[in-house]
């Protein structure tokens, strides 16, 4: 299959481009400068220029493709309108030249649009009260399109995706644990985040492509329901230094930032049980306590990436 791919370059891109030529497909990936177009072409993907906002740029890749992978995102998080405006405009483009060929058209979402405080299945609707309340429109702007003579389906990725090289969520807790001394959780620390390991989700976004039907939403979830004061007590015996609990405001002063805050409050547990039956698809490499206690977080490379984009804010 020729795969049309956005967000090729990003932190999970990399692993899915790799693990889609490793099984034989041919990947056509989006790329906005020529770093990006250097780093596609070393992992055997044919680049193809443009960005999120191209949207001739997209119809084009789209219209050459046997199948479309999104997982670019972008735009102003201060302005969800905007980002839900620049989503919804990406996917137009993209699933317009699929419509009524059957081809696959696999989008990106996150399992935080769900109902907090319960464990959410895949069939479950999506939560217009969430922290991730903007990705909804995607979700539906995609799914849409299995009206429309498209195989589309949406992978809900877990808000921490693990493994080498990591700079999302879990860094930022050790980066304030490494500046302050101390690992913090907010309240009992029995919240619980969904979390699964990059490799694991390259090979689901295969799956999604190869086999997922028409208007299937999926679960990027290895693991349903880590608890964050367990990721907090593992970054602390790293450290060597004591975990505690703190409040909402407490937490917000810590880690410098009252987003990564709230973030951190949430209790999300979601199953992918459906996504693994329908798909046939086993997670098999390191939990985020594995990868914790043998991967690459604590070494002065990731020390250096993780201050570098979780400094506190002014």
């Amino acid at each position: 299959m020729r795969v049309f791919v956005t967000g090729g370059t990003g932190q999970t891109g990399p692993t899915v481009v790799a693990e889609l030529v490793a099984a034989g497909h041919t990947v056509l990936g989006l790329a906005r400068s020529d770093r990006a177009a250097a780093r596609l072409a070393s992992l055997g993907a044919t680049p193809h220029r443009g960005d999120l906002d191209d949207l001739d740029s997209l119809r084009r890749g789209a219209e050459n493709a046997d199948g479309v992978l999104h997982m670019g995102y972008g735009g102003d998080f201060a302005d969800p309108a905007d980002l839900i405006r620049r989503d919804r405009a990406a996917i137009e483009a993209l699933g317009r030249p699929l419509a009524g060929s059957g081809k696959p058209f696999v989008s990106t979402s996150g399992t935080l649009v769900t109902v907090a405080g319960r464990v959410s299945t895949e069939q479950d609707p999506p939560d217009p009260a969430s922290v991730a309340a903007f990705r909804i429109a995607g979700e539906q702007a995609c799914l849409a399109f299995a009206d429309r003579g498209v195989r589309a389906s949406v992978v809900r990725l877990a808000p921490t995706v693990h493994g080498p090289g990591d700079h999302g969520f879990i860094p930022a807790l050790i980066a304030a644990a490494r500046r302050t001394g101390l690992s913090a959780y907010i309240g009992d620390g029995a919240n619980r985040w969904p979390a699964i390991h990059r490799a694991d989700a390259a090979v689901l976004f295969r799956l999604a492509l190869e086999k997922a039907p028409a208007g299937a939403v999926l679960h990027g979830a290895g693991e349903s329901a880590v608890t964050i004061r367990s990721v907090a007590e593992r970054i602390a015996r790293k450290l060597d230094v004591p975990a505690a609990s703190l409040t909402l405001e407490q937490a917000a002063g810590h880690l410098g930032n009252p987003f990564l805050a709230r973030f951190f409050s949430l209790d999300v547990p979601v199953s992918s049980e459906h996504t693994r039956a329908l798909l046939g698809w086993t997670p098999k490499h390191a939990t985020l306590i594995e990868d914790l206690e043998t991967g690459d977080y604590f070494t002065p490379e990731a020390s250096i990436r993780a201050e570098e984009i979780w400094s506190p804010q002014p």
